[in-house]
């Protein structure tokens, strides 16, 4: 917990308090049903949850902004953001039923309101969102396929123009580069000094 502090030191009692909650929760959960390693589990804050949060030191999301995640397993990068920006809404799809409970029980234990759950695969998602996020789901081009339908394209609230943000890993420039001439391409490392980040991308893509 002390690594969310570190770099978000302006969090409200609530939001200390759920992200607090979280290491307990998702110990407990996983034990029953593996949405992390469990040789991860005890990086909890850093490698999930830190990690999420880099979504907000590319875009600050204005209130009102609705997000779907996509592949979102026990919850991430969603439910970090949703404790993040509380005015804000989250959905948050998975094609594996036993992932979104966990999902859906750790949202409702931790007292988040602003949180939907599908179990589904993406491609059947008939919903329009201003942003959508993913970590490490499924190659670029894929996602850009699979979601270009799901953005919405009136009214934008915020700096950046609607798209998706993901989450990626170790080298991305073949993924990248069929987008090259409108992704942008963020170190994490930039955002956060721990090793872990070291490789760790972010990639913006208004669609």
């Amino acid at each position: 917990m002390d690594i969310i502090l570190k770099y978000f030191p302006n969090l409200s009692d609530k939001q200390k308090e759920q992200f607090a909650a979280l290491y307990d929760l998702y110990i407990d959960w996983n034990s029953k049903i593996n949405v992390i390693s469990r040789k991860d589990i005890e990086n909890l804050y850093e490698h999930h949850v830190l990690h999420s949060l880099a979504i907000p030191k590319i875009l600050s999301f204005k209130d009102g902004t609705s997000v779907m995640d996509v592949g979102t397993g026990g919850g991430f990068p969603a439910i970090p953001l949703a404790i993040y920006y509380p005015n804000c809404q989250f959905h948050l799809v998975d094609s594996i039923g036993k992932k979104i409970r966990v999902a859906t029980e750790i949202s409702n234990a931790i007292g988040l309101t602003n949180t939907t759950f599908a179990h589904e695969r993406v491609e059947d998602e008939k919903g329009k969102f201003d942003f959508i996020v993913s970590r490490a789901v499924m190659p670029l081009g894929d996602l850009v396929r699979l979601t270009r339908k799901n953005v919405e394209h009136k009214n934008p609230k915020n700096a950046l123009p609607n798209g998706l943000i993901c989450l990626k890993g170790g080298e991305l420039e073949h993924e990248v580069s069929p987008f090259r001439n409108s992704a942008s391409l963020f170190n994490i490392k930039d955002f956060f000094s721990e090793e872990f980040f070291q490789t760790k991308k972010a990639v913006y893509l208004p669609l």
